[in-house]
């Protein structure tokens, strides 16, 4: 049986890195975690690529919010794939919907021929699309290599049926991965029940902040904001462990 893939999300050079020391096979740079993951900047692409020898596809995604462009977005989308296509990246994720909901087909078909050789991953603005299995076909007919998908569902493990059904229509026209909610714990049987061979896991964990004196009375950030001096980054020994559960 074809060896699992195990993409890791990534958003600095030390995530990369301990992505590449816990076993992982690909990875996914993006920016902005807590806004699900926008374009990187053009030094975090070039570093990055620079210090792990894994793929890296980089995330093409102007803003947080939904899928649904304007014409100046989608010309801020057009100039940052002009340099991540020859910044070294193997691949771009992307992902652009019609305001019904609908694969936008022409503006995709731009992207990829733009892209190309690159690869070309359609991210999670599929699981926003209007119907999933539509979508997956106008994903094929365009070239796409692959779809990044929850089942259209707040975790994998909701979507597990979704996405197996996915599998079965994509009859290795497309890769489907799933990710969204992927945990150690569920893994394996996800692995099972969606009869897929690629994952995309965050594999996080806590980092403390290298600073000594703190004044918390000043934050960096809006309400509901995210502590000031620890933040999340791949943790390596989750990396192993999902290498090991996936092997």
């Amino acid at each position: 049986m074809q060896r699992v893939t195990l993409e890791v999300l990534v958003d600095s050079v030390e995530a990369a890195q301990a992505a590449q020391v816990g076993g992982a096979d690909r990875l996914e740079l993006c920016q902005n975690l807590f806004e699900g993951g926008t374009t990187p900047s053009a030094g975090l692409i070039e570093a990055v690529i620079a210090a792990v020898p894994l793929p890296v596809n980089v995330m093409l995604r102007p803003r947080g919010g939904d899928f649904c462009y304007s014409d100046a977005e989608f010309e801020v989308m057009q100039r940052d794939l002009a340099f991540i296509a020859r910044s070294g990246a193997a691949g771009v994720v992307f992902g652009i919907l019609q305001p019904d909901g609908a694969v936008d087909q022409p503006r995709c078909a731009k992207v990829l021929a733009a892209a190309r050789p690159l690869s070309v991953t359609f991210h999670r603005a599929f699981d926003v699309a209007r119907d999933p299995f539509t979508a997956l076909e106008d994903l094929i007919k365009l070239g796409v290599d692959r779809v990044l998908t929850s089942g259209q569902e707040a975790t994998v493990f909701e979507g597990a049926e979704v996405i197996a059904e996915l599998v079965r229509r994509a009859a290795g026209r497309i890769v489907v991965m799933p990710g969204g909610g992927i945990r150690e714990r569920n893994v394996a049987r996800i692995l099972q029940q969606t009869g897929a061979r690629e994952i995309h896991v965050s594999a996080s964990g806590p980092v403390n902040s290298r600073m000594d004196y703190r004044n918390s009375r000043v934050p960096m950030g809006r309400e509901l904001r995210a502590p000031e001096f620890s933040w999340n980054s791949v943790d390596t020994a989750r990396v192993r462990s999902y290498r090991k559960l996936v092997d």
